[in-house]
């Protein structure tokens, strides 16, 4: 059975979190990856950020809506959420638009469990590290269906 240690990509392009988000768009799109995990100066992985983060912080402010109750305002949504997206569009540093904590694999996660992980949370990049959290390797969708071809070719 394959695990993240036989399928991940070793020579990871990392970014770290003071970086701007403009170096991070050149590093993702020359690169044709979809995103990078962002770490700090030991390698420990601290975050990652995507191409949709990127693409959130040119979104637009929608301010949620109200309703009146009892000569009350109530919003209908989330001002946690709303307090989040404005930060996240005002970025101009990695670690302002970065999602922090990301899920890590170990290298012993096998491919089913990472194929699981990525269609149920709908996550493209995974990083793999070791048991300090260093960042080891990563584990990108094209990966999965390059172990898929190889297996069923066997």
């Amino acid at each position: 059975m394959l695990k993240a240690k036989d399928i991940m990509q070793t020579k990871v392009i990392t970014i770290e979190p003071q970086e701007t988000i403009i170096q991070a768009a050149k590093l993702m799109l020359g690169n044709q990856i979809n995103g990078l995990p962002v770490v700090n100066k030991e390698n420990k992985v601290i975050g990652i950020i995507t191409q949709s983060d990127l693409i959130l912080t040119q979104k637009k402010v929608d301010l949620p809506s109200f309703f009146t109750l009892l000569d009350g305002f109530l919003p209908l949504s989330s001002l946690n959420k709303l307090e989040e997206e404005i930060k996240k569009m005002s970025a101009v540093r990695v670690k302002e638009a970065m999602t922090p904590n990301p899920l890590c694999l170990s290298p012993e996660h096998t491919l089913e469990e990472i194929a699981q992980i990525m269609a149920e949370k709908k996550y493209h990049t995974l990083p793999v590290v070791d048991e300090e959290q260093k960042l080891i390797g990563i584990i990108g969708k094209a990966d999965i269906l390059k172990a898929l071809v190889n297996e069923s070719s066997s």
